[in-house]
Formats: C-alpha cells, sequence, structure tokens
C-alpha cells in the first residue's frame, strides 16, 4: 500500500518525488484503513495522507513548504477518491466528500472532532448511517455520536488504537 501511494505520486509529479521522505524515514503506519473493509484501504490511506499534508505530519512525505503540502494534500484527495469511485460506490464516495468538506470546517473554526469523524466514516463508508451524528458535529461541535457509531461497528479497541495514532499525527493545533 505505502509503495503504490509514494511510487504513483512520485511518478505524477516531480515535486510529489521530491517531496518523498527517504524509504527509512517513512511511516508505514495505517490508522484508518483498519476500521474499514479491506478493499477501500488503499484509497482511504491515500485521503489521510492528503489530510496529513494539509493539517499534520505526513507519513511518507516532507512538504519543503505550505504550497506544495496544500497541492500535495489535494492531489492524495483527489487520487483517493478515484481509487474508491473505482468501486461503483456512490455511498463511500459522497462519505468521503463529506469527510473532506467538514474537515476542512472544523479546520477553519480551530474546532476539535476530527478523529471521531475520520473513524465513523471509515468504519461505516458507503453505509449511509451517518448524516444524523456529522450534523450534530457540524452544527453543534458534537462528536459523540460519530465516535459511538464507529465503536458500534468496529469496536472500541480498534477505535482507540486508531484515534490514539490520529492523535499522534495531528498535533494540536
Amino acid at each position: 500500500m505505502w509503495d503504490a501511494i509514494a511510487a504513483e505520486a512520485a511518478a505524477e509529479s516531480p515535486l510529489w518525488g521530491e517531496a518523498l521522505l527517504p524509504a527509512g524515514e517513512r511511516r508505514q503506519l495505517a490508522v484508518f484503513s483498519p476500521l474499514a473493509d479491506s478493499r477501500y484501504a488503499l484509497g482511504l490511506e491515500t485521503i489521510y495522507e492528503g489530510y496529513l499534508a494539509h493539517y499534520g505530519r505526513p507519513r511518507l512525505f516532507a512538504p519543503q513548504d505550505g504550497d506544495v503540502a496544500l497541492l500535495l494534500g489535494d492531489y492524495l484527495y483527489a487520487h483517493g477518491l478515484v481509487r474508491i469511485a473505482s468501486f461503483g460506490d456512490t455511498g463511500a464516495v459522497a462519505d468521503l466528500s463529506e469527510l473532506i468538506s467538514l474537515c476542512s470546517q472544523l479546520r477553519a473554526e480551530g474546532a476539535d472532532g476530527d478523529g471521531a469523524l475520520w473513524a465513523a466514516s471509515a468504519a461505516l463508508l458507503g453505509a449511509g448511517e451517518l448524516d444524523e451524528a456529522r450534523a450534530a458535529l457540524r452544527l453543534h461541535g458534537d462528536p459523540d455520536r460519530l465516535e459511538a457509531a464507529a465503536r458500534g461497528a468496529s469496536g472500541d479497541e480498534a477505535v482507540d488504537r486508531a484515534l490514539a495514532t490520529h492523535r499522534e499525527l495531528n498535533p494540536v493545533r
């Protein structure tokens, strides 16, 4: 999975190739894909790497400046969505579009809840069950329903592991 993300990015643009960390420094650490259907793992981790390029500490890349990080993140979002779309699951693509949009809103507002949003989105990708829980986060800043949904679908241990790793890769703003 990690080699595919890195190699395809490097082949797409010399900028992305220059931004790659040396192989020994890359953190091949799956965060939210263990909560999802295995067919979505590569696409989900590609999108999450884009999120990290925008807001956290990417596992595979070290962009030289904020402009490159923004462009790289956008490329990874798009590439990950293409991977997910290849399965023909429009519900999964819609869930990921909501995820990206709501995460952007949370970051712009300096609000918390992105970890629960990622966990629930991964665990229930394409199930069409997150509208009310996302609305609670979007409108009231309440991530509890999302976290409960993730725990119900994937179990406490898996969600705890994903959220702890997410916090490590996304230092306090």
